[in-house]
């Protein structure tokens, strides 16, 4: 009688040895890379000896945190190059919270801040790095901060150039409602009449009651427009901004504001 061939014995293939996270991800990081990329710094601080971390403000990747290795060091290309107000093309490697960054280079063409223009780039930058969240783009915000910083730069009027900035970042953040419907008519905004914006769901008729900040159609549509020609929008947009960004911060305070406040009342 014929018989049946045997079934060839299969054998399982050696088990790879384990990775673990860590080394995946270390590896991992190390693949990315971004070079040139159009960028300020907002904030540094020491990190070890010879080196910092950097918050920088990237025009196709937001707000990253970098560590410049040695940028501390006397003859380090990297310490002339973290400078703030000044544009870079900036370059680093990896995709955790903390990045390597390999190379930044001066790119030029703007106007250093002097005196008023200094304290409001501070401002401008302690706000973008309370309230914006890591690795979320914004580039018609970074397009915003270029134009700001230049304007600041060129001695255009800070109340002016301020309120436009904030009213940008609530914005392009997405926490601003639109100035210009009333929540509680749910009609347009009527330049003679008064209201208080809600900071989560926009404008309403002032009541007599109301503790929040009072101010008129005309200065919200005026906001809307970004026009602070007229003295009584520069006063009650000041007080609306300052309300509404105080919300966004939870109440913590802007260090850089207080002095602005206790200078310049602006």
């Amino acid at each position: 009688m014929p018989t049946l061939d045997a079934e060839p014995i299969v054998t399982a293939p050696a088990a790879a040895p384990k990775r673990s996270r860590a080394r995946v991800a270390e590896h991992r990081d190390a693949g990315r890379r971004v070079l040139g990329q159009p960028a300020f710094v907002l904030h540094s601080y020491p990190y070890k000896e010879t080196s910092l971390i950097v918050d920088v403000f990237t025009r196709d990747y937001g707000r990253i945190g970098v560590v410049a290795k040695g940028a501390k060091r006397p003859h380090s290309k990297l310490r002339g190059a973290l400078q703030t107000f000044q544009p870079l093309s900036a370059s680093w490697t990896g995709r955790s919270e903390l990045r390597t960054l390999i190379d930044a280079e001066w790119v030029g063409g703007m106007l250093p801040l002097e005196k008023t223009a200094l304290l409001c780039g501070f401002y401008l930058n302690e706000l973008l790095v309370k309230l914006t969240a890591r690795d979320d783009p914004h580039p018609v915000l970074f397009d915003h901060y270029v134009s700001t910083l230049n304007q600041l730069a060129h001695g255009e009027p800070p109340q002016t150039v301020l309120r436009k900035f904030e009213r940008a970042l609530l914005k392009e953040t997405g926490v601003a409602a639109d100035l210009t419907r009333c929540t509680s008519t749910r009609g347009p905004v009527e330049v003679d009449s008064d209201y208080v914006v809600d900071p989560e769901r926009g404008p309403r008729m002032a009541r007599v009651s109301d503790t929040w900040p009072v101010v008129s159609g005309k200065t919200l549509i005026d906001m809307e427009n970004d026009n602070y020609t007229d003295q009584a929008t520069q006063v009650q947009s000041k007080q609306l901004m300052r309300f509404l960004l105080a919300h966004q911060l939870g109440g913590a305070p802007l260090n850089t504001r207080q002095i602005l406040i206790d200078l310049l009342q602006l």
